[in-house]
């Protein structure tokens, strides 16, 4: 029997649906709440400040401030995997971005410490052109 991906229950999940909820609505809150106090992540965006490791809640908060200003997104998961250390989430991205309509399937790793996210990193399908005129 397969199961759908609102099926499985899982600290992924719970924690893929608030970085969601943050993206989607610039609601931050439920996320941070999920995070250790040494939190980082990586997300892969062409723009001197966004290409390497990036530290911390505030910082987290001027990620979704940055990308709601360019792209109102809708996300939908696909595949929802876990282990002890991680969870693995595959995602569909779609909206407008840059004046223009957007669809990209991405994943999104998160690296637990015991049921708190400590990192996440983000890889994507595709080159995001339209980042690049910015």
């Amino acid at each position: 029997m397969v199961k759908s991906v609102d099926s499985v229950p899982s600290r992924t999940r719970k924690v893929f649906d608030a970085f969601k909820q943050a993206l989607e609505t610039g609601q931050t809150g439920d996320f941070l709440k999920m995070v250790t106090e040494d939190f980082h992540f990586f997300v892969p965006l062409p723009i001197e400040e966004w290409n390497h490791k990036q530290k911390g809640k505030v910082r987290f908060e001027e990620l979704v401030k940055f990308e709601r200003s360019l792209f109102q997104m809708k996300l939908t998961p696909l595949i929802v995997v876990e282990n002890e250390n991680h969870g693995m989430v595959v995602f569909r991205a779609e909206g407008p971005l840059n004046g223009r309509s957007f669809s990209n399937e991405l994943v999104v790793v998160f690296e637990f410490e015991a049921e708190r996210v400590r990192s996440f990193r983000e890889y994507v399908g595709m080159p995001l052109k339209n980042y690049e005129t910015l």
